[in-house]
């Protein structure tokens, strides 16, 4: 830590190290899971429970994340500032805190339908599996989408105990929407990448490449809602919604181009942030109308 410079209150060092404010990307999705899933308003105890399980489980995958790449985030400028490069958090504090994120993950799992009781497994194997896959594969990208697409599918399976096609759907289109976002967040590294010897789409394929392949996910992304909205009996609110995604993607796309990045945090972070809540919002106006 800079010299001279009081630290932060230990809480706000642990919102940082999960990027507390990134929850706006999946926990709006799991809500869509479960308005869908009952086609109507859940009951506050699975929305509370829903809640606390998506929060256990993205501050566990983060901090594994995190203590997974610390070497690797110690020689990337970028972010070598991060919390535990930097020593503002300890690699011993970091494991505590991921046992306190498992512990309320699986508490919370507990007071949802036994289905999820007995698959709990997969996403914490997601989380740890993930982080290394850059180490050997370009396709790390569509693991991460992957898991973050479980968020539907596991809401959906918490509260009815079912998996029917249409929440494997949602969780597709979820899975392609992180998988193309997460393209163009590598190209914030692209340089580091190659000098470590990682992998990714942009050190594969170039930075066109990682073009090509947002465009087409997100392509599939429409796609995928379409299809999950033709099996369910949603009304006009859903397919406005659907329309709003479509757009804010274009918009999106039209934000950064090759050879001009400029506004790749607007892209990253601004326009999925909005994307998520948008939806989400569309959906249960939907489900409860």
């Amino acid at each position: 830590m800079t010299a001279g410079v009081a630290p932060s209150p230990l809480p706000a060092r642990f919102a940082r190290l999960v990027k507390i404010e990134h929850t706006v990307f999946a926990l709006p999705f799991a809500y869509v899971g479960a308005f869908l899933a009952v086609d109507g308003t859940p009951t506050g105890h699975d929305l509370l429970w829903i809640t606390l399980a998506m929060v256990g489980a993205r501050s566990l995958a983060m901090a594994l994340n995190r203590l997974i790449d610390a070497g690797i985030d110690a020689r990337n400028p970028r972010t070598a500032g991060r919390e535990i490069p930097s020593g503002q958090l300890s690699i011993v504090q970091v494991v505590v805190f991921c046992l306190a994120s498992l512990a309320l993950f699986l508490a919370a799992v507990w007071e949802l339908d036994p289905l999820v009781h007995r698959l709990w497994p997969i996403p914490v194997a997601g989380f740890v599996i993930y982080p290394y896959l850059k180490r050997f594969t370009w396709l790390c990208h569509f693991w991460l989408g992957a898991v973050d697409g479980l968020a539907p599918v596991g809401a959906w399976a918490a509260i009815t105990g079912r998996l029917p096609w249409q929440a494997w759907m949602l969780g597709l289109a979820v899975a392609l929407w992180v998988a193309g976002f997460d393209l163009f967040y590598a190209l914030f590294d692209e340089e580091i990448d190659r000098r470590e010897g990682l992998h990714s789409i942009v050190t594969r394929f170039g930075v066109r490449g990682a073009f090509l392949g947002a465009r087409l996910a997100h392509a599939a992304t429409i796609v995928c809602l379409v299809a999950a909205g033709l099996g369910l009996s949603v009304g006009a609110l859903y397919w406005l919604g659907v329309a709003v995604v479509a757009l804010l993607l274009a918009y999106e796309h039209s934000l950064v181009r090759p050879g001009d990045l400029r506004r790749l945090d607007m892209a990253f972070f601004t326009m999925n942030g909005a994307i998520s809540v948008a939806f989400a919002v569309f959906v249960i106006a939907d489900a409860v109308s």
